[in-house]
């Protein structure tokens, strides 16, 4: 491993001066990164696996790469556990899956690809050696009338219920819509495809446009009832959209859906992986993609960022609580503090000695009068540049609003916005709890919604942070802001 490690250090040594580079979310030393595959808790460590280029900031040559941690928070890269056999059904790439306990042997499901099917490896004990199954696929492909032309099938997610093992798989109907086909096995080997789980309507736009083939699901139970995550894509452009999840049950194989809603604003977050770890929390990553173009990516050797780990439970109105891993905590560092105040349009920033690239924001807020308010992000000193976080208390919603980037593509087809704008929640106080580590912005509202995105300020002194509100006073009910540790080296 001394060899390994010394490699990766340099890598990330190679890396590490970009000034846009996460300093506390996890990536990899160099290379690609994108779907986070076979999260998992095994024998009290924390396995994170993802899909990797180590050759390139290009997706190509998809391997797993991955990572180990005790908490969560930080991480220990491990050497790449899968990669492509030439010849054999992977050749096209080891593409997202899912991993399991089975009677103490980890075992991983991963997708092949051209053509897509399901492949199974065995791991050792420490999760650093894997076996491909000479068996393998374990599934050729998907059930007929399922696919269409290029036979979409990807991305098995495993669990257990009851006496079976069941397997969900993203697909598509030719004309029809995104899918979630559900499969069974009595032993990890023989599956059986039962029928689809869920399939949507790419005809319609209500409450969002859920795309034309669905990826990455996660079928879960929390707290009674059964959540369905899906990661929507246009499959004709290749446009990743947002991610959104299902409400409903999971009874006699049926699943039963009763409400469906964004699970992440600021279309960043994509492929989400649920688990369930050894204290019963339900904790979710996903890949946060870039925005810079991809020029930049590869000049700058790396692309694709981890979410921070969140916390899922289920509210009495059947909607996710989505909270920041409360571990995050052992990275505070130097501390601000904000005290009970009223702030009004135009008065000096109370704000103005913080600064930094790596800080956590934890504000409790009351409109009292106010219109609008909100955080001016990553701001140089004379405003030309700025990301603006604004709580439009008249409209109800809450929203980025980028400077110094361009505007994001618009899509002629169908309205793909929805996970831009997202519902500011009618309890109050408000409570932001924001997460700014260099490119990357995070924000937590009341636990209920979550906004993230990407930026890339051009000025080295696009530092500051500011709180502002307009057209009446806003009361700060308390303020706390913290300076966040790196978890790797710099």
């Amino acid at each position: 491993m001394t060899r390994v490690n010394d490699f990766i250090e340099r890598r990330r040594d190679e890396t590490g001066h970009d000034p846009h580079r996460p300093r506390y979310h996890f990536l990899p030393p160099s290379g690609w990164m994108n779907d986070p595959n076979g999260f998992i808790q095994h024998q009290g460590v924390y396995h994170l696996f993802y899909q990797y280029n180590p050759d390139g900031a290009f997706h190509a040559n998809i391997q797993w790469g991955h990572a180990a941690g005790r908490d969560l928070v930080r991480w220990e890269d491990r050497p790449v556990a899968l990669t492509p056999t030439p010849g054999g059904p992977d050749a096209g790439g080891c593409w997202s899956g899912s991993a399991v306990n089975a009677g103490g042997a980890p075992l991983i499901f991963y997708s092949g690809v051209s053509p897509q099917t399901v492949c199974l490896a065995t791991g050792s004990g420490d999760m650093d050696n894997w076996t491909k199954y000479a068996g393998n696929p374990i599934i050729a492909g998907p059930p007929a009338g399922y696919g269409g032309a290029s036979s979409d099938f990807r991305d098995p997610y495993v669990w257990r219920e009851s006496q079976w093992w069941y397997m969900v798989m993203g697909s598509r109907m030719d004309a029809v819509g995104g899918a979630v086909l559900l499969c069974r096995s009595a032993n990890l080997m023989d599956w059986e495809y039962r029928h689809p789980l869920l399939v949507g309507d790419q005809s319609e736009d209500e409450p969002f446009w859920t795309g034309s083939v669905w990826e990455c699901p996660n079928l879960f139970a929390l707290d009674g009832r059964h959540v369905l995550i899906v990661s929507f894509q246009d499959h004709i452009s290749g446009k990743l959209l947002y991610v959104g999840y299902y409400v409903g049950d999971f009874v006699n194989e049926r699943y039963t859906q009763e409400s469906l809603n964004i699970l992440e604003y600021g279309d960043t977050l994509y492929a989400p992986q649920v688990i369930v770890d050894e204290r019963g929390r339900r904790v979710m990553m996903g890949w946060l993609r870039e925005e810079r173009d991809a020029a930049a990516q590869l000049a700058a050797g790396w692309s694709g960022v981890m979410s921070l780990p969140r916390i899922l439970s289920l509210g009495e109105d059947h909607l996710l609580r989505i909270q920041p891993l409360p571990e995050l905590e052992q990275l505070r560092g130097k501390h601000f503090r904000l005290n009970r105040q009223v702030i009004r349009p135009g008065e000096t920033n109370v704000l103005r000695d913080v600064s930094g690239d790596c800080l956590e924001l934890d504000l409790a807020l009351e409109p009292q009068g106010a219109t609008a308010f909100g955080l001016c992000l990553f701001r140089s000193p004379d405003g030309d540049e700025q990301t603006i976080l604004r709580c439009n208390v008249a409209a109800g919603t809450i929203a980025f609003d980028h400077y110094s980037r361009s505007e994001r593509e618009s899509q002629a087809t169908h309205p793909v916005h929805a996970a831009e704008v997202a519902p500011l929640p009618a309890e109050r106080p408000l409570r932001l709890r924001v997460f700014l580590d260099r490119s990357v912005i995070e924000v937590f509202v009341n636990d209920r919604i979550v906004l993230s995105t990407r930026v890339y300020p051009t000025r080295a002194d696009s530092l500051g942070v500011e709180l502002f509100a307009e057209g009446g006073a806003l009361q700060v009910e308390a303020g706390d802001v913290w300076e966040m540790g790196a978890i790797w080296p710099v």
